[in-house]
């Protein structure tokens, strides 16, 4: 399947080009910071704090002039987190993030002290979230959570249970690789995942490159890379010919919902596996993130043939294999061959896949 590349929209004369690694990501910046959305609103401080924990953990070495967009934001830290505990975990990253970039003033220390006091990570439902506040409050060398020694215990059971990661479960395929960003520290420490876990990254994968999703795919390549492990070529591969076919546009009113995370995602996939990444020109003022259509994958259309087999599904991919890749068109059978290719334990995916656990009993 091919997919033909989309160039930029620029204009040949365009005031804004940037001639380095480090002006794009500096232009980056000013675009989140500025030009997107007003800083009183809660998508500000989330598409902020993807884009500053994407740099800062690729380890961007920036002009300190670049981080004067946030200024103003970093001196109202105190009374945003005392006003809004509630998104204390966008605050605290965003702080920590700046002041690890460049930025003078030394605050971080101080909130996650308070945020550990204030017991903010205990009023977590989620042990991810539990998880992220920890990693964020360590940091500063305040641990929130002194008394949980089972977190990460719990964290590592969920994902070595492969089977949860061979069904399509989205939410639990992001968690997964959250985790291992924790663990890892984004990649400063082994987070020795042990071989089920492992598997669970390249079942989760495997499911992403079927439904050809960039966004998850370029995550779960990240979380491969942190636990030094390599992702499958072809999936780099794919990866890395959907980052060039991105298009950035200056628009007079910036779309609420574009593709900034998938641009942030395959770009930081790109950077932390030594291929580049953030090559794009960033025009001035409003900019939308158009990500080029990568196609239809087979994932659906397989899950759909196999529901509607009911009694006749089996585990067996040796047996389901043709009546699967039949029903397919060329395009999505080249990538059902393309992920089987992409494993060597894609008979042990599809047997959780196929969820015949509970037919074979009867």
């Amino acid at each position: 399947m091919e997919i033909e590349p989309m160039g930029m929209i620029i204009k040949l004369d365009v005031p804004f080009r940037q001639n380095d690694k480090a002006a794009r990501q500096s232009a980056l910046l000013r675009c989140f910071a500025q030009d997107r959305r007003n800083g009183e609103d809660v998508f500000w401080l989330k598409e902020n704090a993807e884009a500053l924990n994407v740099l800062e953990s690729s380890d961007a070495i920036l002009p300190i002039e670049a981080l004067d967009v946030y200024a103003e934001f970093y001196e109202s830290l105190e009374r945003r987190i005392g006003f809004f505990p509630q998104y204390y975990r966008f605050l605290l990253s965003i702080c920590m993030d700046l002041e690890d970039l460049g930025i003078e003033g030394g605050k971080g220390a101080t909130l996650a002290q308070w945020v550990a006091e204030q017991g903010l990570a205990q009023s977590e439902l989620s042990d991810l979230q539990r998880a992220e506040a920890r990693r964020l409050c360590l940091r500063r060398g305040v641990d929130p959570l002194a008394g949980d020694e089972g977190l990460e215990e719990r964290l590592r059971s969920f994902a070595g249970r492969r089977t949860t990661f061979s069904i399509p479960n989205k939410k639990a395929a992001y968690e997964l690789t959250h985790i291992v960003f924790y663990l890892s520290e984004y990649g400063r420490v082994d987070p020795q995942l042990d071989a089920e876990f492992i598997d669970s990254l390249r079942f989760s994968g495997t499911l992403a490159y079927l439904d050809l999703n960039v966004d998850l795919l370029a995550e779960i390549c990240i979380a491969l890379r942190f636990a030094g492990q390599e992702s499958p070529q072809i999936w780099k591969s794919w990866l890395s010919e959907q980052a060039r076919n991105f298009v950035l546009q200056d628009v007079p009113h910036a779309a609420q919902n574009d593709d900034y995370h998938q641009f942030l995602m395959v770009n930081w996939f790109m950077r932390v596996n030594g291929l580049g990444g953030f090559a794009h020109q960033i025009p001035d003022g409003l900019v939308r993130f158009i990500q080029a259509d990568p196609g239809r994958g087979p994932l659906r259309d397989m899950s759909e043939q196999m529901y509607g087999m009911d009694g006749a599904r089996s585990s067996d991919w040796e047996k389901m294999r043709s009546a699967l890749s039949e029903a397919l068109s060329d395009d999505a059978r080249a990538v059902l061959n393309a992920a089987e290719a992409s494993i060597d334990k894609f008979d042990e995916f599809f047997s959780g896949f196929s969820r015949t656990d509970l037919q074979e009993r009867k």
